[in-house]
Parts: structure tokens; sequence; C-alpha cells
């Protein structure tokens, strides 16, 4: 029997160096490794140094002071940057107030999304800095802010290109976000729509290491999933258990961690419990139902996350170039909840 599952391992692991750690390409470099400004579109690790030298070392101090104080910001900067550029590309969009309440940040799943101050207030300062003012989107300061924000907890650092411009239109009914009860094949449609892969969905579903969410996105599927008072079979017993005990069926607003037991460490272990079959959402737990994706979390366990902070990183970059807007498309805004 040990003889059998040391040679399922080796398999795995031959499978594993095919499918999962062979790398997808980076945007910012050709094969040969160089700078390939023709993938980077008008985007450019450099895009403010004449204009607006200060900006990453003023993102980085404004955003080290909230997310010091109230690390869970972390989660939700990430979480508000995803939104953003799943729905009309990264350009800033979520940040849009309309007096109608009818703009993305109003639509039902973003109604939790929480951290619009750190972006205002890197804007402020950024409006007050000399060379700067009128100059830096909303948009980069969110795609800033996300990284910096996850840096501050101990997380992966990715390089962010630059020069994203800001949207002019913000719709609640354009909000159409991967929900946390869709099945794997939906998922894995709503992220090749945004030109990204099954690797970048298993990849960026481990954000979820730091990730919060409440009793009543669960309740269904641990107390009443077919409506004959069951759980979802896809669920580890004991840890349904457990939810149970923390949320009652009427409850609707005690949080649950994401990731037990390491919610507030930004690392691998979300593979982990994914694997035990504790993914707290659907969402989690149908990335076991699809050979690409599972491999990836069978890799991740047995290598203790060795290429997690890199993949997520390049995951990252590639979400950072979601349909967005570029040259005189769109605006600069001179403050990001408000078109000019």
């Amino acid at each position: 029997m040990a003889l059998k599952n040391l040679l399922a391992l080796v398999v795995l692991l031959a499978l594993v160096g095919v499918s999962v750690a062979k790398p997808y390409g980076n945007p910012l470099r050709n094969q040969n490794g160089h700078r390939n400004p023709r993938a980077t579109g008008d985007l450019d690790l450099d895009y403010y140094r004449s204009t607006c030298p200060q900006l990453e070392s003023i993102v980085r101090r404004v955003t080290f002071q909230y997310v010091s104080r109230r690390p869970t910001l972390a989660a939700a900067l990430l979480r508000m940057y995803f939104h953003d550029c799943f729905v009309r590309g990264c350009d800033g969009s979520i940040l849009l107030k309309s007096p109608n309440k009818d703009a993305e940040r109003d639509a039902i799943p973003n109604l939790s999304v929480r951290g619009y101050e750190v972006v205002d207030a890197v804007k402020s300062s950024l409006e007050r800095t000399w060379g700067c003012r009128g100059v830096v989107s909303c948009a980069d300061i969110l795609a800033l802010v996300a990284r910096d924000a996850v840096a501050v907890i101990g997380g992966p650092w990715w390089p962010v290109p630059l020069g994203r411009r800001d949207g002019r239109i913000s719709k609640l009914s354009e909000v159409n976000l991967p929900s946390p009860f869709a099945d794997v094949k939906t998922l894995k449609k709503n992220f090749m729509d945004k030109g990204l892969n099954s690797k970048d969905l298993v990849v960026l579903s481990g954000a979820h290491t730091i990730g919060v969410s409440s009793c009543g996105l669960i309740n269904n599927r641990i107390h009443n999933f077919t409506g004959k008072g069951d759980f979802d079979p896809a669920m580890n017993p004991s840890y349904v258990r457990t939810l149970k005990k923390r949320c009652k069926p009427t409850d609707v607003r005690t949080p649950v961690d994401m990731d037990p037991g390491s919610a507030r460490k930004f690392d691998s272990h979300y593979f982990n419990i994914v694997a035990q079959k504790k993914g707290l959402f659907t969402s989690d737990a149908t990335l076991l139902d699809d050979i690409d994706t599972n491999l990836y979390i069978q890799a991740q366990v047995v290598t203790r996350g060795a290429s997690f902070a890199r993949d997520f990183s390049d995951s990252m970059v590639k979400l950072g170039f979601v349909e967005i807007l570029t040259g005189k498309q769109g605006e600069i805004r001179r403050r990001c909840a408000f078109v000019n």
C-alpha cells in the first residue's frame, strides 16, 4: 500500500510538472526574459517617472498607515481591485458614486466592499504633491494600493505596469461577478471571458487565504442544501459541524474565516483546506472537480506552496491588463468617487 501511494505521488508530481508548473508567461517579458513592450500595450512600469516620480512611495506610505492599523483591509482592498477589474475592466469604475444608487458599488455583491477611504487618501495626498496633481488615475492608484496592502501583511509582491485611464461609466446593472455559488465550468468561462485561464482561476482563488465572509452566504450549504435539512455532500462533515455551531439557520451577519486556522496570514494554507473539503463556498470546493485546478491544489499541498507566491504575482499582473483604458480613452479623475 505504501508503494502504491509513493507511485501515485510520483505520477502526480510528474503531471504537475507538465500542466501546472509550466509557466503561462509573464506579460512583461518575452521568451528570453527581456522586456516586451508589445505585450504590455500602453502600460509601463515607468509611466509616471517624469511626471510623478514620488507616486509609488506615496502609495506605499499611505497604504501602510491604514493597513498596519487594520490588517483586514488587505483582503478588502484586494477584493475591491478584483471586483473592479471584472466589470468594465481595471478602470476604477467601482470607485464611482451615483446619487441614484445605481453604480457598481451599489450592487449587492459590492455592498460589503470596503477600503474606499484608503484610495481616497492616496489620491488626496497625490493631489497635494507637486507634479502629481491631475496626473495619476484612480485606476492605477487602486492597482498599486491592492499590491501594497498585500505586501504590508507579508504577502507576495508583484510589478504593477501603469498608465490606465479612469472610466466614466459605472452601472449596477453591469455587475456580473464570478459567483460563490458557481461550479468550476462556469468559473472557467467567467475567467476565460476576461483573458484569464484555469491556472489564474485557481491561483487567484488562493486570495481567499485572507478572506472573511458571513454566515448568510453559507447557511443553505450547511443547513438546507437541497431543501431537506441537509448539507452539501462535497463538504467535510466535521467542518460542517463546526460551521453549524457558529452559524445558526437565520444568522446572516456573523463573520466566518475562509481559511480557518490561517486567516490572518497570506500563505498557501487555503489549498490545504480545499483539499480537505473545507472550502467555504461552492466556488472553492468545485476547484476539485476539474483536473487542472485539482492538480494545482494537490501540488501546492505536496510542496507546501512552493510556487504559490510566484504564481499569484504572475496572475495579478495578468489581471491588471483586463479591458484597460489607455491613451486618450477615459479620463484622469480629480476625485475618485466622481467623474470630472
